[in-house]
């Protein structure tokens, strides 16, 4: 339990310096969290005119349109601006507690890989490092390129960075602590 404990910690680690690195020393997600000299006064038509915290779409046609609506509208937004907007009534983050809780999720993450790993006859750095890889690719297609073909973000290419450079560097790692320190 001991070597498994340790390889998560490891591993979660590794992923979680891969993540703070790409943020914020190479700033890779730039494109998808822009600075704008206008901040305060976008911020305060957003405050005017949006009472609920949530996400929305600019244009959007109301809800129960039917099909005909729904064409008329298609072809007045076409090619014109729209944006998408994560909006909250109260700024409350708190760097200490989201880097906290990414690194408990990065661990545990990693503990789901070693028991997937332990389910291998023999476990091999190609097939650790492979395994990893995998799930890298399956969360990047799952998750943010579905995403981007709905709603493109601008730093999909960042997300298939960080998927890979994290889980291949973490396979790395459990490649080379796991096999020779089976249970």
């Amino acid at each position: 339990m001991k070597k498994t404990i340790i390889g998560a910690l490891v591993g979660g680690l590794i992923i979680f310096f891969w993540q703070a690195a790409s943020h914020v020393a190479f700033n890779l997600h730039e494109p998808s969290q822009m600075y704008t000299a206008s901040q305060d006064t976008v911020l305060n038509v957003l405050t005017k005119h949006l009472k609920n915290e949530g996400g929305y779409i600019l244009p959007r046609m109301e809800n129960e349109q039917d099909m005909a609506q729904a064409e008329e509208f298609a072809k007045k937004a076409t090619g014109k601006p729209w944006a998408r907007i994560q909006y909250y009534t109260d700024y409350q983050i708190s760097m200490q507690d989201n880097m906290i809780r990414g690194l408990v999720v990065d661990i545990f993450l990693v503990l789901l890989v070693i028991y997937l790993i332990k389910q291998f006859k023999t476990a091999k750095m190609r097939d650790i490092l492979g395994l990893c890889l995998v799930l890298a690719i399956l969360v990047f297609t799952n998750s943010p390129y579905t995403q981007h073909i709905w709603y493109p973000v601008f730093d999909l290419r960042a997300e298939l960075i960080d998927l890979l450079v994290s889980w291949g560097l973490c396979g790395l790692w459990l490649g080379w602590y796991l096999p020779r320190r089976v249970e």
